[in-house]
């Protein structure tokens, strides 16, 4: 079966019950956060295989720095310029932290987000 966010669910139970710890986790790290942002963020994190086994905070945070690195500022285009990941991720980390401000979240990037 697939679910609405496009990926497959084996249990939906289990799917329900994870997404929902991880939009608690989303709401605990980001108060501010819009809805929208908030639920791609969530589907993300149940979607993604290499997040499977990860505590809901972990795939929460994970799946936030990834969204908002690739869908609010201009990262995958520093990237079709020719800028190598690192110095992509260098450029952007200021509007990443100020989009994580802005929802509320107290917690800095480092140099592994």
């Amino acid at each position: 079966m697939i679910g609405q966010s496009g990926c497959p669910i084996v249990n939906e139970v289990v799917w329900v019950s994870k997404r929902s710890e991880i939009e608690r986790a989303v709401q605990v790290l980001a108060p501010r956060i819009p809805d929208f942002e908030a639920g791609a963020i969530a589907d993300h994190a149940v979607c993604s295989p290499a997040l499977s086994t990860a505590s809901p905070q972990s795939a929460a945070w994970l799946s936030m720095v990834a969204f908002v690195r690739h869908a609010l500022t201009e990262y995958d285009s520093l990237l079709e310029e020719g800028y190598d990941p690192d110095s992509a991720r260098h450029f952007v980390a200021a509007d990443m932290q100020a989009v994580l401000s802005d929802w509320g979240v107290e917690r800095l990037l480092t140099s592994s987000d």
